[in-house]
């Protein structure tokens, strides 16, 4: 079951937030990211404005820039920790992500065909780690992302588990 809005959790009866919240240290490496990405951007803008002859609307525009970018990097990363939640049931994985639009995910352990985890180089440096569910589903995989490492390879397992145990061939 896949629901795309922020109300979604008063769209279906009964349905509550997932329990747990991703790693505190998401919401410093999400800054981090925002950071470098937006240094990026500022960067290729100043040297554009440099290339053509640096002017007052320049300086105005790389400004805004700067102000934009530093407010994103600041918002979003907290906006998602307070958003991004998961919980595995003995019935199923639920997963609630997003940052415009809230995406609910509830992944019956039945219908799970694969388990992974991924760890990018910066999630790395960081201790995080997300984790993915494939299922049958045409919506798509069920990501957890922001997970503390050792935390990830303990649902790796209790999925794993719960998966091997659940009736049914995940299709």
């Amino acid at each position: 079951m896949t629901t795309d809005s922020a109300g979604a959790n008063r769209a279906v009866p009964g349905l509550r937030e997932p329990a747990n919240r991703v790693s505190r240290r998401a919401i410093t490496y999400w800054t981090a990211r925002a950071a470098l990405s937006g240094m990026v951007i500022v960067a290729a803008e100043a040297a554009a404005g440099a290339a053509a002859g640096w002017s007052g609307a320049w300086t105005a525009g790389v400004t805004v820039t700067v102000a934009v970018l530093g407010a994103w990097a600041v918002v979003m990363p907290r906006w998602r920790y307070r958003v991004h939640r998961w919980e595995v049931t003995d019935r199923a994985l639920y997963t609630r992500s997003g940052w415009f639009s809230v995406r609910w995910r509830i992944a019956p352990i039945s219908r799970i065909q694969t388990i992974d985890s991924h760890r990018s180089f910066g999630e790395r440096m960081f201790g995080l780690a997300n984790v993915t569910a494939t299922t049958a589903s045409a919506a798509g995989p069920v990501r957890i992302h922001g997970l503390d490492r050792q935390l990830a390879d303990r649902l790796l397992d209790q999925l794993a588990v719960a998966t091997g145990q659940a009736a049914g061939d995940a299709t």
